[in-house]
C-alpha cells in the first residue's frame, strides 16, 4: 500500500512556485480576517469596568465592532 499525500499537498507540489505562494497568502488572509472577526465579536461583549481598565469606552467599543472584517 502507498502512502497518500493530502490533496492540497500534491496539489502543491504540481503547482508552480508562484500559485503556491498566491495560495498560502490567501490562506493567510483569510485566517487573519477571522480572527479579526472573532475579536471583535469578544470585545463587544467585555463590560464597562474592563473596558475602563483597558482604558477604552463603549464609544470606542461600538466604533470598532461596526468595521467589517477586511478593515483594520
Amino acid at each position: 500500500m502507498t502512502a497518500r499525500t493530502a490533496p492540497s499537498a500534491a496539489l502543491a507540489n504540481r503547482l508552480p512556485f508562484p500559485f503556491v505562494s498566491l495560495r498560502r497568502f490567501r490562506l493567510r488572509l483569510l485566517a487573519r480576517w477571522y480572527d479579526r472577526h472573532l475579536q471583535r465579536l469578544d470585545l463587544a461583549e467585555i463590560d464597562d469596568h474592563l473596558l475602563r481598565d483597558l482604558g477604552l469606552t463603549p464609544q470606542d467599543v461600538r466604533r470598532e465592532c461596526a468595521k467589517s472584517f477586511w478593515q483594520i
